[in-house]
Protein backbone atom coordinates (compact mmCIF):
# COMPACT_ATOMS: atom_id res chain seq x y z
CA UNK A 1 0.00 0.00 0.00
CA UNK A 2 1.57 3.87 -0.94
CA UNK A 3 1.84 6.18 1.93
CA UNK A 4 1.32 9.26 1.59
CA UNK A 5 4.33 11.64 1.36
CA UNK A 6 5.17 13.35 5.14
CA UNK A 7 4.20 16.92 5.88
CA UNK A 8 6.54 18.31 8.54
CA UNK A 9 4.51 21.86 8.96
CA UNK A 10 1.40 19.54 10.22
CA UNK A 11 3.91 18.04 12.80
CA UNK A 12 5.38 21.44 13.80
CA UNK A 13 1.75 22.73 13.89
CA UNK A 14 1.21 19.50 16.55
CA UNK A 15 3.67 21.02 18.40
CA UNK A 16 2.57 24.52 18.80
CA UNK A 17 -1.23 23.11 19.57
CA UNK A 18 0.19 20.91 22.08
CA UNK A 19 2.76 23.39 23.84
CA UNK A 20 -0.55 25.72 23.74
CA UNK A 21 -2.79 23.64 25.92
CA UNK A 22 0.69 22.83 28.15
CA UNK A 23 1.13 26.15 28.27
CA UNK A 24 -2.11 27.50 29.80
CA UNK A 25 -2.47 24.84 31.89
CA UNK A 26 1.28 25.74 33.63
CA UNK A 27 -0.01 29.23 34.17
CA UNK A 28 -3.31 28.45 35.69
CA UNK A 29 -1.49 27.20 37.96
CA UNK A 30 1.60 29.30 38.33
CA UNK A 31 -0.94 32.14 39.04
CA UNK A 32 -2.15 29.67 41.88
CA UNK A 33 1.13 29.91 43.31
CA UNK A 34 1.80 33.34 43.02
CA UNK A 35 -1.00 34.33 44.47
CA UNK A 36 -0.46 32.38 47.59
CA UNK A 37 3.05 33.73 48.00
CA UNK A 38 1.26 37.32 47.47
CA UNK A 39 3.74 37.65 44.54
CA UNK A 40 2.39 39.43 41.21
CA UNK A 41 1.92 37.15 38.23
CA UNK A 42 -0.31 38.04 35.05
CA UNK A 43 -0.90 35.06 32.65
CA UNK A 44 0.22 35.86 29.14
CA UNK A 45 -2.77 36.72 27.11
CA UNK A 46 -1.60 37.07 23.32
CA UNK A 47 -3.02 33.71 22.37
CA UNK A 48 -6.19 31.81 24.00
CA UNK A 49 -4.17 28.79 25.37
CA UNK A 50 -6.86 26.53 25.44
CA UNK A 51 -7.08 26.91 21.19
CA UNK A 52 -4.72 24.39 20.93
CA UNK A 53 -7.12 21.92 21.00
CA UNK A 54 -9.38 23.19 18.40
CA UNK A 55 -6.05 23.44 16.31
CA UNK A 56 -5.49 19.41 17.09
CA UNK A 57 -9.39 18.98 15.66
CA UNK A 58 -8.36 20.10 12.58
CA UNK A 59 -5.57 18.79 12.36
CA UNK A 60 -6.87 15.34 13.18
CA UNK A 61 -9.95 15.87 10.57
CA UNK A 62 -6.97 16.48 7.96
CA UNK A 63 -4.56 14.18 8.34
CA UNK A 64 -6.83 11.09 8.95
CA UNK A 65 -8.26 11.35 5.47
CA UNK A 66 -4.40 12.19 4.14
CA UNK A 67 -3.28 9.24 5.98
CA UNK A 68 -5.51 6.94 4.99
CA UNK A 69 -6.08 7.66 1.07
CA UNK A 70 -4.90 4.41 -0.13
CA UNK A 71 -7.55 2.29 1.74
CA UNK A 72 -10.77 3.98 0.41
CA UNK A 73 -12.31 1.21 -1.26
CA UNK A 74 -10.44 -1.63 -0.45
CA UNK A 75 -13.26 -4.60 1.51
CA UNK A 76 -10.77 -4.76 4.38
CA UNK A 77 -10.19 -0.71 5.05
CA UNK A 78 -12.47 -0.25 8.28
CA UNK A 79 -10.26 -3.39 9.59
CA UNK A 80 -6.92 -1.21 8.88
CA UNK A 81 -8.26 1.79 9.72
CA UNK A 82 -9.48 1.28 13.34
CA UNK A 83 -6.74 -1.21 13.67
CA UNK A 84 -4.20 1.77 13.07
CA UNK A 85 -6.69 4.27 15.43
CA UNK A 86 -6.88 2.07 18.24
CA UNK A 87 -3.29 1.06 18.75
CA UNK A 88 -1.74 4.97 18.16
CA UNK A 89 -4.68 6.43 20.75
CA UNK A 90 -5.42 4.01 23.05
CA UNK A 91 -2.65 2.59 24.65
CA UNK A 92 -1.13 5.59 26.21
CA UNK A 93 -4.81 7.10 26.95
CA UNK A 94 -5.24 3.93 29.13
CA UNK A 95 -2.17 4.42 30.90
CA UNK A 96 -2.91 7.99 31.74
CA UNK A 97 -6.28 7.02 32.78
CA UNK A 98 -4.61 4.55 35.27
CA UNK A 99 -1.84 7.09 36.59
CA UNK A 100 -4.61 9.40 37.10
CA UNK A 101 -6.73 7.03 38.85
CA UNK A 102 -3.75 5.63 41.29
CA UNK A 103 -2.67 9.41 42.13
CA UNK A 104 -6.60 10.44 42.82
CA UNK A 105 -6.54 7.07 45.59
CA UNK A 106 -3.13 8.66 47.24
CA UNK A 107 -3.55 12.45 46.57
CA UNK A 108 -6.83 13.24 45.58
CA UNK A 109 -7.57 16.28 43.05
CA UNK A 110 -3.95 16.26 42.20
CA UNK A 111 -4.68 15.65 38.37
CA UNK A 112 -8.31 16.05 38.13
CA UNK A 113 -9.74 12.63 38.57
CA UNK A 114 -12.21 11.72 41.12
CA UNK A 115 -14.21 9.37 43.06
CA UNK A 116 -16.69 8.75 40.86
CA UNK A 117 -18.31 4.79 39.98
CA UNK A 118 -17.95 1.84 38.15
CA UNK A 119 -20.02 3.23 35.17
CA UNK A 120 -18.00 6.54 34.67
CA UNK A 121 -14.77 4.34 35.02
CA UNK A 122 -16.37 2.20 32.68
CA UNK A 123 -16.95 5.05 29.85
CA UNK A 124 -13.84 6.69 30.41
CA UNK A 125 -12.01 3.53 29.62
CA UNK A 126 -14.20 2.94 26.75
CA UNK A 127 -14.07 6.57 25.17
CA UNK A 128 -18.21 6.80 26.33
CA UNK A 129 -19.89 10.46 27.23
CA UNK A 130 -21.00 10.20 30.43
CA UNK A 131 -21.93 13.13 33.05
CA UNK A 132 -19.75 12.57 36.40
CA UNK A 133 -21.56 13.39 39.84
CA UNK A 134 -20.34 17.17 39.28
CA UNK A 135 -22.55 17.38 36.53
CA UNK A 136 -19.63 17.52 33.68
CA UNK A 137 -19.46 15.58 30.73
CA UNK A 138 -15.57 13.99 31.15
CA UNK A 139 -13.84 10.62 31.80
CA UNK A 140 -12.18 10.53 35.08
CA UNK A 141 -8.95 11.97 33.15
CA UNK A 142 -10.33 15.20 31.98
CA UNK A 143 -8.17 15.69 29.30
CA UNK A 144 -9.76 12.75 27.88
CA UNK A 145 -12.93 14.86 26.55
CA UNK A 146 -11.01 15.63 23.29
CA UNK A 147 -10.20 12.07 22.78
CA UNK A 148 -14.14 11.55 23.25
CA UNK A 149 -14.41 13.35 20.04
CA UNK A 150 -11.70 11.82 18.33
CA UNK A 151 -12.71 8.08 18.91
CA UNK A 152 -16.16 9.24 17.49
CA UNK A 153 -14.86 10.96 14.47
CA UNK A 154 -12.77 7.77 13.84
CA UNK A 155 -15.89 5.92 13.78
CA UNK A 156 -18.00 7.94 11.12
CA UNK A 157 -15.25 7.94 9.48
CA UNK A 158 -14.89 4.14 9.25
CA UNK A 159 -17.96 4.00 7.86
CA UNK A 160 -17.27 5.91 4.83
CA UNK A 161 -13.86 4.41 3.91
CA UNK A 162 -14.92 1.42 1.96
CA UNK A 163 -16.50 4.04 -0.26
CA UNK A 164 -14.50 5.73 -3.38
CA UNK A 165 -12.77 8.78 -2.42
CA UNK A 166 -14.17 11.50 -2.62
CA UNK A 167 -17.66 9.76 -1.95
CA UNK A 168 -16.26 8.81 1.56
CA UNK A 169 -14.76 12.59 2.09
CA UNK A 170 -18.36 14.00 1.45
CA UNK A 171 -20.48 11.44 3.39
CA UNK A 172 -18.12 12.04 6.49
CA UNK A 173 -18.84 15.97 6.14
CA UNK A 174 -22.17 15.46 5.78
CA UNK A 175 -22.45 13.21 8.86
CA UNK A 176 -20.52 15.82 10.71
CA UNK A 177 -23.07 18.63 9.63
CA UNK A 178 -25.96 16.14 10.11
CA UNK A 179 -24.86 15.58 13.78
CA UNK A 180 -24.54 19.10 14.49
CA UNK A 181 -28.06 19.71 13.15
CA UNK A 182 -29.42 17.50 14.69
CA UNK A 183 -28.28 19.27 18.01
CA UNK A 184 -29.78 22.13 17.04
CA UNK A 185 -33.23 21.08 16.52
CA UNK A 186 -33.98 17.77 18.28
CA UNK A 187 -33.72 18.22 22.39
CA UNK A 188 -33.21 17.24 24.70
CA UNK A 189 -30.72 14.77 23.44
CA UNK A 190 -29.19 11.66 25.64
CA UNK A 191 -25.58 12.90 27.25
CA UNK A 192 -23.50 10.99 24.40
CA UNK A 193 -25.44 12.39 21.42
CA UNK A 194 -25.34 15.97 23.27
CA UNK A 195 -21.82 15.51 23.05
CA UNK A 196 -21.30 14.49 19.85
CA UNK A 197 -23.53 17.15 18.20
CA UNK A 198 -21.91 19.93 19.64
CA UNK A 199 -20.49 22.61 16.87
CA UNK A 200 -16.72 21.80 17.78
CA UNK A 201 -17.16 18.60 15.33
CA UNK A 202 -17.09 21.10 12.49
CA UNK A 203 -13.78 21.28 12.96
CA UNK A 204 -13.22 17.94 12.38
CA UNK A 205 -15.11 19.07 9.26
CA UNK A 206 -12.88 21.76 8.19
CA UNK A 207 -9.91 19.50 8.12
CA UNK A 208 -11.35 17.09 6.33
CA UNK A 209 -12.25 19.43 3.92
CA UNK A 210 -8.73 20.86 3.47
CA UNK A 211 -7.76 17.40 2.78
CA UNK A 212 -9.85 16.80 0.09
CA UNK A 213 -8.63 20.15 -2.02
CA UNK A 214 -5.24 19.07 -1.63
CA UNK A 215 -6.32 15.70 -2.57
CA UNK A 216 -7.92 17.65 -5.39
CA UNK A 217 -4.60 18.96 -6.35
CA UNK A 218 -4.58 22.59 -4.71
CA UNK A 219 -1.31 24.28 -4.17
CA UNK A 220 -1.03 27.69 -2.03
CA UNK A 221 2.69 29.49 -2.65
CA UNK A 222 4.68 30.44 0.04
CA UNK A 223 3.54 33.74 0.76
CA UNK A 224 -0.50 32.99 0.36
CA UNK A 225 0.77 30.48 3.09
CA UNK A 226 2.42 32.80 5.39
CA UNK A 227 -0.32 35.55 5.08
CA UNK A 228 -3.02 32.57 6.36
CA UNK A 229 -0.97 31.72 9.35
CA UNK A 230 -0.02 35.39 10.43
CA UNK A 231 -3.88 35.92 9.27
CA UNK A 232 -5.27 32.77 11.55
CA UNK A 233 -2.41 33.86 14.52
CA UNK A 234 -3.85 37.26 14.34
CA UNK A 235 -7.55 35.96 14.82
CA UNK A 236 -6.90 33.67 17.50
CA UNK A 237 -5.27 36.70 19.80
CA UNK A 238 -8.42 38.93 19.23
CA UNK A 239 -11.27 36.35 20.05
CA UNK A 240 -9.22 36.03 23.37
CA UNK A 241 -9.82 33.41 26.20
CA UNK A 242 -13.35 34.39 26.13
CA UNK A 243 -14.85 34.56 22.17
CA UNK A 244 -18.04 36.26 21.92
CA UNK A 245 -18.54 34.16 18.73
CA UNK A 246 -18.79 30.28 19.41
CA UNK A 247 -16.13 28.25 19.68
CA UNK A 248 -15.90 26.71 16.38
CA UNK A 249 -16.20 29.68 14.52
CA UNK A 250 -13.94 32.15 17.30
CA UNK A 251 -11.17 29.69 17.76
CA UNK A 252 -12.04 26.67 14.78
CA UNK A 253 -11.94 29.08 12.01
CA UNK A 254 -8.55 30.38 12.69
CA UNK A 255 -6.98 27.13 13.58
CA UNK A 256 -8.47 25.91 9.94
CA UNK A 257 -6.46 28.64 8.26
CA UNK A 258 -3.04 27.96 10.08
CA UNK A 259 -3.75 23.83 8.97
CA UNK A 260 -3.91 25.66 6.03
CA UNK A 261 -0.68 27.10 5.69
CA UNK A 262 0.65 24.04 6.37
CA UNK A 263 -1.47 21.47 4.67
CA UNK A 264 -1.71 23.22 1.08
CA UNK A 265 2.45 23.74 0.52
CA UNK A 266 4.96 21.14 -0.49
CA UNK A 267 5.51 17.37 0.60
CA UNK A 268 8.57 15.73 1.95
CA UNK A 269 11.02 15.49 4.28
CA UNK A 270 11.99 18.29 6.97
CA UNK A 271 15.15 20.53 6.39
CA UNK A 272 17.61 20.27 9.71
CA UNK A 273 16.82 23.48 11.42
CA UNK A 274 13.17 22.27 11.43
CA UNK A 275 13.35 18.33 12.90
CA UNK A 276 13.57 19.41 16.15
CA UNK A 277 10.23 21.09 16.25
CA UNK A 278 8.68 18.00 14.08
CA UNK A 279 10.48 15.62 16.43
CA UNK A 280 8.39 17.38 19.54
CA UNK A 281 5.15 17.50 16.81
CA UNK A 282 5.82 13.50 16.81
CA UNK A 283 5.41 13.40 20.75
CA UNK A 284 2.64 15.55 20.86
CA UNK A 285 0.21 13.12 21.59
CA UNK A 286 2.59 12.10 24.53
CA UNK A 287 2.95 16.05 25.93
CA UNK A 288 -0.64 16.69 26.10
CA UNK A 289 -1.36 13.39 28.10
CA UNK A 290 1.46 13.90 29.96
CA UNK A 291 1.85 17.61 30.88
CA UNK A 292 -0.62 17.36 33.95
CA UNK A 293 1.18 15.15 35.90
CA UNK A 294 4.25 16.99 35.35
CA UNK A 295 2.52 20.63 35.72
CA UNK A 296 1.02 19.68 38.75
CA UNK A 297 4.18 17.53 40.33
CA UNK A 298 6.39 21.12 40.01
CA UNK A 299 3.18 22.71 41.54
CA UNK A 300 3.34 20.29 44.33
CA UNK A 301 7.23 20.95 44.86
CA UNK A 302 6.97 24.38 44.56
CA UNK A 303 4.37 24.07 47.28
CA UNK A 304 6.45 22.39 49.59
CA UNK A 305 9.65 24.21 49.06
CA UNK A 306 8.66 27.61 48.38
CA UNK A 307 10.73 27.79 44.96
CA UNK A 308 8.29 29.90 43.68
CA UNK A 309 9.46 33.41 45.21
CA UNK A 310 13.33 32.90 44.17
CA UNK A 311 12.51 31.04 40.58
CA UNK A 312 9.84 33.82 40.21
CA UNK A 313 5.96 32.55 38.28
CA UNK A 314 7.01 33.47 34.96
CA UNK A 315 10.29 31.11 34.84
CA UNK A 316 8.70 28.37 37.00
CA UNK A 317 5.74 28.34 34.48
CA UNK A 318 8.69 28.29 31.53
CA UNK A 319 10.15 25.07 33.83
CA UNK A 320 6.83 23.35 33.51
CA UNK A 321 6.66 23.37 30.43
CA UNK A 322 9.95 22.76 29.34
CA UNK A 323 10.38 19.81 31.46
CA UNK A 324 7.03 18.56 30.37
CA UNK A 325 8.31 18.71 26.78
CA UNK A 326 11.73 16.52 27.70
CA UNK A 327 9.40 14.43 29.69
CA UNK A 328 6.64 14.13 26.40
CA UNK A 329 9.71 13.07 24.41
CA UNK A 330 11.00 10.69 26.23
CA UNK A 331 7.41 8.94 26.73
CA UNK A 332 7.42 8.88 23.00
CA UNK A 333 10.31 6.72 22.44
CA UNK A 334 10.48 4.64 25.65
CA UNK A 335 6.68 3.69 26.21
CA UNK A 336 4.44 5.44 23.78
CA UNK A 337 5.80 3.63 20.40
CA UNK A 338 6.57 0.51 22.26
CA UNK A 339 3.01 0.08 23.01
CA UNK A 340 2.07 1.54 19.66
CA UNK A 341 3.52 -0.99 17.93
CA UNK A 342 2.59 -3.86 20.24
CA UNK A 343 -0.94 -2.94 19.62
CA UNK A 344 -0.75 -3.08 16.47
CA UNK A 345 0.78 -6.62 16.12
CA UNK A 346 -1.56 -7.79 18.46
CA UNK A 347 -4.68 -5.97 16.29
CA UNK A 348 -3.24 -6.32 13.37
CA UNK A 349 -0.81 -9.15 13.14
CA UNK A 350 1.50 -8.04 9.83
CA UNK A 351 0.96 -4.09 9.80
CA UNK A 352 2.95 -2.09 7.38
CA UNK A 353 5.10 1.03 9.25
CA UNK A 354 3.80 4.22 9.28
CA UNK A 355 5.36 7.18 8.39
CA UNK A 356 5.61 9.76 11.70
CA UNK A 357 4.23 12.29 9.63
CA UNK A 358 1.38 10.62 9.08
CA UNK A 359 0.05 9.73 12.81
CA UNK A 360 -1.87 11.42 15.20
Amino acid sequence: MTRPTPLPLIQILRALAALMVAAGHAQFEVAGLAARAGLPFAPATWLPWPAGVDVFFVISGFIIVHAAAPLHGRAEARRIFLAHRIARVVPLYWLATTLALALAWLRPGLVGAGAEGPATLAASYLFWPMARTDGTVQPLYSLGWTLNYEMAFYALFALALPWGRRQAILGVLALLAGLVAIGRVAVPLPVPLAFWSDPIVLEFACGVALALVRQEGLRLPGPARLALAITGLALLSLAGEAPALPRCVAWGGPATLLVAAAALGPAGAASPRLRPAVILGDASYALYLAHPFVVRGLRVIAEATGLTAPIGPGPLALLMVVLASIAALLLHRIVERPLTRAARTLLEPSPEPEPAANKI
